[in-house]
């Protein structure tokens, strides 16, 4: 089954992941409702401290990894010496045999303007500009009816608790890894740091999130030289801009048997009748367009 061919998936009764918190619902009967847990993670690139981010807590070498690739301070030819995860101190310390360079790069950041996305940004989209996409690949409706039908119904932290983003590689109508974070970026991020890890090749694959198609998102994505995002959520201007400059197929508002797409469209394959789609309950439906943005 589908399932068993998962290299990553949710464990939505990992309790060191959520807690039971009391309350009262609509009537004003006593409940317990699992909220997910928050903590920092901060992130050393040879002994200099990077960044410090949110997270569940759950694959930190492969956030470490996915975030230090997408924002330019790995390159994917770079030599990891060593992932060190301290769980009583959160962090995670990268070692790489390459000298790196980014203590000036830090260090002017707080000079200048004291906003840490500034001069990363500007790093990210040297490299957006040199990245090429497979223009031979495709993308099947039914794959993305097979896809959602799957996601949507799986055991997850998002169906138990909320408040929380999920990011699925797939290949074909079959999800591979998924991940879910506080923040669609670091869902992301762990997926790009167990490509990376594990020399798994974005050939073939597309992205799939329950989050907004940004920017950020975009850029990532192509970064990561994935071909197609989809996402159950809308889109941002700018993040439609990037992607038509990329070459990157966009797909949004991915429930049941609509979607939009507005960037990629060539390689969109309209193999499957939208009549037979899998359509999401009404509840879950509104509680995506809610709770995915």
């Amino acid at each position: 089954m589908i399932e068993q061919e998962m290299l990553v998936r949710p464990d939505p009764e990992d309790q060191r992941l959520y807690q039971l918190v009391g309350g009262i619902d609509h009537e004003g009967k006593p409940i317990e409702a699992a909220v997910i847990n928050e903590r920092p993670l901060t992130i050393f690139l040879n002994g200099r401290e990077i960044v410090t981010a949110m997270t569940i807590g759950d694959h930190p070498e492969y956030l470490a990894l996915g975030y230090l690739l997408n924002q330019n301070m790995l390159r994917a030819d770079d030599e990891i010496r060593a992932v060190d995860y301290d769980s009583e101190i959160e962090t995670v310390v990268v070692r790489t045999t390459r000298q790196t360079d980014y203590e000036e790069k830090l260090k002017k950041k707080i000079q200048t303007s004291g906003c840490a996305m500034g001069t990363v940004f500007g790093d990210v989209m040297e490299k957006f500009e040199t990245v090429s996409l497979d223009t031979s690949a495709k993308f099947h409706t039914s794959w993305l009816y097979a896809l959602q039908k799957s996601i949507n119904t799986m055991p997850s932290l998002y169906l138990k608790t909320g408040a929380i983003h999920g990011c699925v590689l797939c290949e074909d109508e079959r999800p591979l890894i998924y991940m879910e974070d506080v923040g669609r970026h670091n869902a992301m991020d762990k997926i790009a740091g167990y490509m990376f890890r594990h020399g798994l090749s974005p050939q073939g694959k597309s992205l799939y999130t329950t989050g907004r198609l940004t920017s950020e998102m975009v850029i990532k994505t192509v970064q990561m030289g994935i071909p197609v995002l989809l996402s159950r959520s809308g889109f941002t201007a700018w993040g439609v801009e990037l992607a038509r400059k990329a070459g990157l197929t966009l797909i949004g508002r991915a429930k049941g048997k609509r979607f939009i797409a507005l960037a990629g469209t060539e390689r969109i394959v309209y193999d499957a009748d939208p009549s037979a789609a899998h359509d999401e309950p009404e509840r879950m439906a509104r509680k995506g367009s809610r709770d995915d943005e």
